[in-house]
């Protein structure tokens, strides 16, 4: 090869010499295979060579998604319970907490005023939308399943007083959610930099939705009049979307790569049933031989007034004896092999695909849940990583925006006022409490845990949040249960005060004194 090489060069430095044109031609053509092999198409691989914008992508093609998608999400088990895997572990069934975070001028948490927005907070959780039908946490599952599923959702803030609204809480503030339906795709007006219903900057920046009055699915027609819509600041309006390409506006459901695989699945499952629903149904038939070979003519059978052949209906039993045959005649059975002993293992590559692509684990998505304890925690390890992913751009697109905004209308509705001694742009600092990973193994994850604590390579703090838990609550759980546990005399194991020495735990007080006053008594007998 290296020879060769040496050699072609030698010959593009003659032809140079020689002929200056032909050595141009020769360079072009060396330019013109010195391509990746990927960019070549031959017979047996298509070139895809479309490359066009996101936004014409998105105009062209997220609206039939959106449709497959929620067809798949009505009428296909395994796509929804992709879905249900997705929200579940993303959002869960407290949805996304948020601790409070603020800080005095000296770089301390400020206590007394993470407490009264934690009391705020509480109270505003049962019904944060306009519509009371559903508390934080459902809320926020609300708004995942239908960013997953059309590819983006939004909400819209109210802050304030509002006419014919009522907040129902302390502090003034409510959200509204819709569909994506709600922003035409195509309401496009170059001239005043709206595109997709959205209307940008020089830069790029969002400004403004252009959101339909009433849902336009229950109109008489669609219309694209821009006297059904209406202008909402971008301040105002919470955009969760999936982005896949940098400069897109509007996103695309997760489903987009998977909806061919999920129709042709839910196909060919439903055409398995019905096989396996016909050969559990047998079947018999009379097969007539030719009438040369047994002497068989249509008039030996029963026939009608007519004269034509009457059907038989012959009755299958157990340990019957069919005696009615004529001469040429047998009887057959209809057997369609189903169930088809592949379908399992087909349908498990299938699945894994599919896992693969919509972002679940195969494990979830299958309820398949064989293999050992490695390889579960494997795949669980691995695919938590996508979850806390999917998490972490929910909570910045969504529950970050929320809780700063209820910040603000605490302080000014003078139901969590901003103390004077807070840093200032600390007053909606916090920390967001997501899914925590669940233990395979309690026994041998607690161990695990216990041993980095005990070795100060992690603090119960971080424990307390593996597990889900806020650790102030836990604490004052914690402290309230000793304290009713000590007023009715009750003593318990899991509190190691009272098993210093490593004997027996009794269960009263009482016998704990025993235990004492014996122990005092043995040490007296050994000095």
């Amino acid at each position: 090869m290296k020879f060769l090489q040496t050699l072609g060069d030698s010959l593009d430095r003659l032809v140079a010499v020689t002929n200056p044109v032909k050595a141009v031609q020769r360079a072009q053509a060396r330019r013109v295979f010195a391509v990746y092999e990927a960019a070549k198409p031959n017979k047996q691989r298509k070139q895809r060579n479309t490359n066009a914008s996101p936004n014409t992508l998105v105009s062209t093609s997220a609206a039939s998604i959106r449709a497959q998608a929620r067809y798949l999400d009505r009428n296909h088990d395994l796509s929804r319970g992709a879905l249900r895997t997705l929200v579940n572990n993303t959002v869960g069934p407290n949805g996304i907490g948020v601790e409070p975070q603020p800080r005095r001028k000296d770089g301390t948490i400020h206590a007394e005023y993470a407490a009264q927005l934690l009391e705020a907070r509480r109270d505003w959780v049962r019904c944060p939308e306009v519509t009371h039908r559903h508390n934080d946490a459902r809320m926020q599952r609300m708004m995942a399943k239908t960013w997953f599923r059309d590819g983006e959702s939004l909400a819209q803030m109210i802050t304030g007083l509002v006419p014919s609204l009522d907040h129902g809480t302390r502090v003034p503030f409510s959200i509204e959610m819709f569909e994506p339906d709600m922003v035409p795709l195509d309401f496009d007006d170059p001239s005043r930099f709206i595109r997709q219903g959205m209307e940008f900057n020089g830069w790029g920046r969002c400004r403004a939705y252009w959101v339909y009055k009433s849902d336009p699915r229950e109109q008489l027609g669609w219309g694209n009049s821009e006297g059904l819509l209406k202008r909402i600041s971008a301040d105002n309006i919470l955009h969760v979307a999936q982005m896949d390409r940098i400069g897109q506006a509007r996103g695309v459901s997760e489903f987009a790569s998977v909806i061919t695989r999920g129709e042709d699945l839910k196909d060919y499952e439903e055409s398995e049933r019905i096989a396996a629903k016909v050969a559990a149904s047998m079947t018999a038939y009379v097969k007539r031989l030719a009438p040369a070979d047994t002497g068989y003519s249509a008039e030996d059978g029963e026939q009608d007034a007519q004269g034509n052949p009457v059907a038989r209906d012959l009755r299958m039993q157990p340990g019957m004896i069919i005696d009615s045959l004529v001469a040429g005649e047998e009887i057959g059975m209809i057997d369609s092999n189903r169930p088809n002993p592949n379908l399992v293992s087909w349908r498990s590559g299938q699945l894994r695909a599919f896992a693969a692509g919509i972002g679940t684990s195969y494990s979830s998505l299958s309820r398949d849940y064989n293999g050992t304890y490695s390889a579960q925690r494997q795949e669980l390890v691995e695919q938590w990583v996508n979850y806390a992913v999917l998490a972490d751009d929910f909570a910045s697109m969504f529950v970050q925006p929320v809780y700063e905004q209820f910040v603000i209308a605490a302080h000014l509705s003078g139901v969590a006022r901003m103390p004077e001694d807070l840093m200032p742009g600390t007053a909606d600092d916090c920390l967001f409490v997501g899914q925590s990973m669940p233990w395979i193994n309690p026994m041998h994850e607690a161990t695990a845990w216990e041993k980095l604590v005990q070795s100060g390579f992690a603090s119960e703090v971080e424990v307390i949040r593996s597990r889900g838990g806020n650790p102030n609550d836990v604490l004052t759980q914690i402290e309230n249960f000793r304290k009713q546990a000590k007023a009715r005399g009750l003593i318990f194991s899991t509190d190691v005060a009272n098993n210093q020495g490593g004997g027996p735990v009794t269960t009263t007080a009482e016998q704990q004194a025993t235990a004492d006053n014996a122990a005092g008594k043995n040490d007296k007998t050994e000095d």
